[in-house]
């Protein structure tokens, strides 16, 4: 391997949140591992353009240009047979922010959206926070599955709940249970957005990170019509450690949403993307392919880990199997505690800081998500602790 993945960075006192307990009310020394970012440099391609632009000097206004969009074709391309149009693109400071435009952009107050619970919070938050109505349709959970725990779609509910909807939230690879999401998935919910005239905001954010059973398809690329409905939100800040640069690349076919996509972006007062962004999104699409293969090999060895460590040292805690993110969904029903004591046991005793699972919405109560993208001597003390909080009960 070629990327030094085990070396230990101290985040400390780098205005880091991951690292700051005490401004969320945490104990100063627990094990942070929680918000979706890793604990690995960025690629050396990455810190060389950054470092380069440093040393010139001028950071002004900036537009893609492109070699920009160049090495995003190329990209898309070879990992996902997706053939992106400059024309299509949007960029934006994260996909988080592109949520919350799209949900104004193509409902308006009063409307419902539809999400797929538990998920990543801010779904919740874009809708709600909007004025908008969430309609939830609750992923089913089988603890008991051929191939580990998993999660599917329950599509007489989806179906229902979209007949009432205007705007479709997909999680894909979908945060926090960790689906890829295979082709007859998504055509069945590509086919029920058409037949329900349902505009869909795809949140691949995790593409990249896939494990080696499963493949992630882009949504809008499977059919012309899929396409045509689809707001396609993609970034390189989960794959390559660079939410802090605030850079998103947000890829809409249809021109008519396009235009109102972006006339919802120029009423927020945004106009030209950071450059620092730009650079950091261009040096890894262009040069960070091998450092990513290496990652994803490097995060299945941690799987590995955290999956045999439970199997044999913590069988209450179930894993529900990852097929993609580096975000591991575990299950601590057995341990028959309230989410509160869950949580506090989680932080006081365990010394750890991870996500609650309630807040991914009711479905989530009694789990807890875990990064896992940190050097292998950090999950192996985290492992450590868990088993000393809950290796008795």
């Amino acid at each position: 391997m070629t990327h030094d993945f085990d070396r230990i960075i101290d985040r400390r006192a780098t205005s880091s949140i991951k690292y700051d307990p005490a401004s969320r009310g945490r104990p100063q020394d627990v094990l942070p591992m929680w918000v979706a970012d890793m604990d690995f440099a960025a690629p050396p391609c990455v810190t060389d353009a950054l470092a380069a632009r440093a040393r010139h000097g001028i950071f002004g206004y900036s537009e893609p240009d492109e070699a920009y969009f160049s090495a995003l074709r190329t990209w898309f391309g070879e990992r996902f047979g997706w053939g992106v149009e400059r024309e299509w693109l949007a960029c934006t400071p994260g996909v988080v922010n592109a949520l919350y435009l799209a949900v104004r952009a193509f409902t308006k107050p009063g409307d419902a959206v539809l999400v797929q619970h538990p998920v990543y919070y801010p779904f919740n938050l874009a809708v709600r926070e909007t004025g908008r109505e969430l309609l939830i349709n609750e992923l089913v959970y089988d603890r008991h599955a051929a191939n580990g725990s998993r999660y599917s779609i329950d599509f007489d509910d989806f179906e229902s709940k979209l007949k009432k909807a205007k705007l479709f939230i997909l999680c894909s690879p979908h945060n926090p249970v960790g689906r890829v999401w295979t082709r007859d998935e998504l055509v069945r919910m590509g086919e029920l957005c058409l037949r329900c005239g349902v505009t869909v905001i795809a949140d691949e954010i995790h593409q990249d990170i896939i494990f080696p059973a499963s493949r992630h398809l882009v949504f809008a690329a499977l059919d012309e019509r899929f396409a045509g409905i689809t707001v396609t939100c993609t970034a390189p800040s989960k794959t390559f450690n660079l939410a802090g640069l605030l850079h998103a690349n947000i890829f809409i076919s249809n021109k008519a949403m396009l235009a109102r996509f972006k006339q919802e972006y120029a009423a927020c007062g945004l106009s030209h993307p950071g450059i620092m962004g730009l650079l950091a999104c261009q040096a890894a699409y262009a040069g960070g392919a091998q450092w990513l293969d290496e990652l994803c090999g490097y995060l299945a060895g941690n799987i590995s880990l955290l999956r045999g460590f439970l199997q044999t040292r913590l069988p209450k805690i179930k894993l529900v199997e990852p097929e993609g993110t580096y975000l591991a969904w575990l299950d601590f029903s057995e341990y028959k505690l309230s989410d509160q004591e869950l949580d506090n046991s989680i932080t006081h005793k365990a010394g750890l800081w991870l996500n609650s699972g309630h807040i991914f919405g009711q479905g989530g109560s009694g789990f807890q998500r875990m990064n896992v993208a940190c050097p292998r001597t950090v999950l192996s003390e985290a492992l450590r602790r868990l088993e000393a909080a809950f290796g008795g009960l």
